[in-house]
């Protein structure tokens, strides 16, 4: 599939749902996508909802990773939510540790740390 990922303003916030599994082309077109959404709009939070992605394979791990370093060089916090066990595994093998990134089990909850985070 090569379609764009919506990437959603609400507030000072980007909400992010991914509703198919990632190929290269597309993961990198939402790296560049969002990070300029967040220079467009100046947000300074955003929830990456992950729900729908049952399997990564390394190279979208490393996609991600970046995507979150990067929204965080560029001032906004990041939550992830809805990260499946077979993700979870998958990004931990690969090394890309995300200890100091917020995470919630629902887009919900994802939307309330942020919120928490940003002292709303």
């Amino acid at each position: 599939m090569n379609a764009r990922i919506p990437i959603l303003k609400l507030y000072n916030c980007l909400l992010i749902s991914i509703q198919w599994e990632l190929d290269d082309q597309t993961a990198l077109q939402f790296q560049e996508d969002l990070l300029h959404k967040i220079h467009e709009t100046g947000a300074n939070g955003v929830v990456i909802d992950l729900t729908s992605v049952d399997v990564i394979d390394s190279f979208i791990a490393k996609v991600l990773g970046d995507v979150i370093s990067m929204s965080r060089l560029m001032g906004a916090k990041v939550v992830l939510t809805g990260i499946q066990p077979a993700v979870a595994i998958t990004l931990i093998e690969l090394g890309i540790h995300l200890e100091d990134v917020e995470t919630a089990l629902d887009l919900e909850k994802g939307l309330e740390t942020l919120q928490r985070e940003l002292g709303e």
